[in-house]
């Protein structure tokens, strides 16, 4: 039997983006034409209904759901997703917007596009990504195939270390809704000159918000929650990490996330050149910077830090085995992110209904965490940290064992849970 039976849709979706991204990279000047009938290709959309499917998440305006969908049949709704864009009927519905309560009593708004639209844009980003991952500079990380964060975090720290002794805090004021979308289509247009797919994203960008009833379009930014949104923005902000390459290399080296970026420079002179050209190329973009958090911060001294992808960057004294004392730059979590893992726990341990929850479930839930934390925070310097929170877990443990027992004094239980803790494997941050 012929191997190219035996391959999945996923190995499929693979290979296609290999040669998509391999000509892309082999000619920086061409524009693909003909992309629209590998959206609706059956094993692409069968890949992004997986993807979809595998994200969870809620029902969009229309109120069909993922088990409404498990109920029609996977191959069933592939199909009628194919024959939308097939006929070209296929027409993106308003987002639905929803608001998540925060921490400040503020509230955070979230966008929920349907599941029938999700998987059409994940179809469509599985095709136009490995093109514009051709054109993407090695200084971004957010939102892009085989990049991460802890990337991110060894370039700055690497870049500090090199005589970086001033850091430009960059913080883009409501990124994602501001972008100008005339202009991203132009930066689109670069890359695709296929109309259909073209006409997609116009759509995605036109489909505005529903929200008590009333749909709001606007003419600014990327669809809310919608899985394509990360690459538009990273498209836009492709434009950026070009220009910085032509006229900021020199002066400073940039480390970009999605919208959160900082400059590392060596010198107060280089750092205040570097911020003024990153205004300079913002206005070109017609996105405004943060003017309470975007700063220029001197780590000579060690008395001034910053605070990016929830690590605390800071320079400190340091000794070599000859006793010379250097500079180097530590890294551990950010005040910020220690609350939100305190809230985590606390959010999980002190309500009444948890009290029926028994102790080993407890800490299989906490053990997930715990070691997804410690893969993300743990670095040489941060054992203090992650002490006073292997504390604070053990802490907030007692009091809901106390409570679950009807015991007055938790501080008595304390013994016990430590036992316990280490009977049912509870893993620790350091």
């Amino acid at each position: 039997m012929n191997a190219k039976w035996l391959t999945t849709p996923k190995e499929k979706v693979q290979q296609l983006q290999e040669k998509l991204g391999h000509a892309a990279k082999t000619s920086k000047r061409r524009r693909f034409h003909a992309l629209y009938d590998k959206v609706h290709r059956k094993d692409v959309l069968q890949e992004a209904w997986r993807r979809v499917r595998a994200n969870k998440g809620a029902a969009g305006v229309d109120g069909e759901t993922m088990v409404a969908i498990a109920k029609i049949g996977d191959d069933q709704f592939v199909a009628q997703c194919q024959e939308l864009l097939l006929k070209k009927s296929y027409r993106p519905q308003p987002v639905r917007r929803q608001y998540i309560p925060k921490k400040d009593g503020r509230k955070r708004p979230l966008g929920i596009p349907t599941v029938r639209d999700r998987v059409v844009q994940m179809a469509t980003k599985l095709i136009v990504e490995p093109i514009f991952e051709a054109d993407f500079q090695e200084c971004s990380y957010g939102f892009r195939p085989k990049r991460g964060a802890k990337q991110a975090l060894e370039r700055i720290r690497k870049a500090c270390n090199r005589k970086g002794n001033w850091v430009v805090d960059v913080d883009i004021q409501g990124y994602f809704d501001n972008i100008n979308q005339e202009k991203l289509m132009k930066l689109v247009e670069i890359r695709i000159s296929d109309r259909r797919i073209l006409k997609l994203i116009r759509q995605w960008l036109g489909a505005g918000v529903m929200e008590e009833g009333q749909v709001r379009r606007s003419d600014l930014g990327t669809p809310q929650g919608g899985v394509i949104s990360p690459l538009l923005a990273n498209i836009y902000l492709n434009y950026f990490d070009l220009l910085w390459e032509k006229y900021g290399k020199e002066v400073g080296e940039l480390t970009r996330y999605a919208d959160d970026f900082v400059v590392v420079c060596k010198t107060r002179k280089d750092a205040q050149h570097a911020f003024k050209l990153i205004q300079t190329i913002m206005e070109r973009l017609e996105l405004t910077l943060h003017p309470e958090k975007t700063r220029i911060v001197g780590l000579w001294t060690g008395e001034e830090g910053f605070d990016f992808l929830g690590m605390h960057h800071r320079k400190t004294k340091a000794e070599t085995g000859q006793k010379r004392i250097y500079y180097t730059t530590q890294q551990w979590l950010c005040i910020k992110a220690e609350k939100h893992v305190r809230e985590v726990v606390k959010d999980r341990l002190a309500p009444p209904k948890m009290r029926h929850v028994s102790f080993q479930e407890h800490v299989d839930w906490l053990n997930l965490r715990i070691q997804g934390w410690k893969n993300y925070y743990a670095t040489p310097y941060s054992t203090k940290w992650m002490t006073k929170l292997d504390w604070y877990i053990r802490q907030r443990l007692t009091k809901w064992y106390a409570k679950k027992r009807q015991r007055s004094n938790w501080r008595g239980s304390g013994h016990e849970v430590k036992i316990l803790s280490q009977m049912h494997g509870l893993k620790t941050l350091i």
